[in-house]
């Protein structure tokens, strides 16, 4: 069994990017920044506008099973989503997933950066491989994963009921440590 160390107890940071523990004073810029793409939380497994934010941020809080973060534009000093470890296990295997960013940074290269922070973390804390899972509807997350060096390893056909009531189908991704290359801008 591997060595691990515990993920997400600290900021990880860049010039650009500053990813900090998720807490409540989070909470209110997070739903700004939710709020500023409500189209795309139809392929989501959860909404975060609305009605549905408070109970979702409320378990993002307290699922300290799996470690959150705020990410930070550092050029704007601003909040402009989530990400997260998901099912930390005992043999060095952890999701990143529960990701968004708002559209301000997409397409600038944010989100590699972001990935590069989290796969370095991760990979550091002694973890071997690192998954992420992604609604087959979400074609530009998938594209993001790959353009990392991870391998698609197969479809989850219809094993998740998202909020909306849709049967989603997964699309299961790895990265192993040997592996990341960690190309993206540091």
């Amino acid at each position: 069994m591997p060595n691990l160390a515990p993920l997400g107890q600290a900021a990880l940071i860049h010039e650009r990017v500053r990813l900090e523990p998720l807490s409540d004073q989070h909470l209110e810029p997070l739903r700004t920044a939710c709020a500023q793409d409500p189209d795309i939380w139809e392929i989501y497994p959860v909404s975060m506008l609305g009605e549905h934010f408070d109970p979702a941020a409320a378990f993002l809080i307290s699922d300290a099973g799996r470690p959150g973060f705020a990410v930070i534009d550092r050029q704007t000093h601003t909040v402009v989503g989530m990400t997260r470890f998901i099912n930390p296990d005992e043999h060095g295997v952890v999701e990143i997933g529960g990701t968004y960013i708002a559209p301000s940074v997409r397409g600038t290269g944010f989100n590699a950066v972001m990935k590069t922070l989290l796969l370095d973390h991760a990979f550091d804390c002694g973890y071997r491989k690192v998954e992420f899972r992604v609604d087959t509807r979400n074609t530009r997350s998938m594209a993001a994963v790959l353009k990392l060096g991870a391998t698609q390893e197969g479809v989850l056909r219809k094993n998740r009921i998202t909020w909306t009531g849709y049967e989603r189908d997964t699309a299961v991704f790895g990265l192993l440590r040997e592996e990341w290359r960690g190309e993206a801008e540091r």
